[in-house]
């Protein structure tokens, strides 16, 4: 059993950054994968961006390239995800997610692929 705890949520105006972090109580097996995932009210969960363990490929959703960066620190066990120009639709509750096995990168969007997930962290971004 992993337990996943995000932190690092907070309100921001557009334009802005958030770095989250998640912490794991556990390392993943060499074959895991870790990922964000956010929800809005009155939408479904969305894949954000996952990456393996070992490191390799990554996932993003086209709606957050080129401004969001996973990233992750296996000595410590935590995930991170900095968010910079932050913009109003990105206001959602953010997910920790982790998984075992082996997974094509292109699947590290799907949550369906995730075992472990954490409570969430909101996050809120003002015009």
């Amino acid at each position: 059993q992993v337990q996943l705890v995000e932190s690092g949520g907070g309100s921001v105006q557009a334009g802005g950054s958030l770095r989250l972090s998640c912490a794991a109580s556990a390392y993943l097996r060499s074959n895991g994968f870790m990922g964000w995932f956010r929800q809005a009210p009155g939408k479904q969960r969305e894949g954000v961006s996952g990456i393996f363990t070992l490191g390799g490929g990554t996932y993003y959703a086209d709606s957050v390239k080129g401004r969001f960066t996973i990233s992750q620190d296996n000595a410590a066990n935590t995930l991170y995800l900095q968010m910079n120009s932050l913009k109003p639709e990105d206001t959602a509750m953010y997910y920790c997610a982790a998984g075992v096995g082996g997974k094509p990168w292109t699947r590290l969007g799907l949550a369906s692929e995730y075992t472990y997930w954490g409570q969430g962290t909101q996050v809120t971004v003002s015009p």
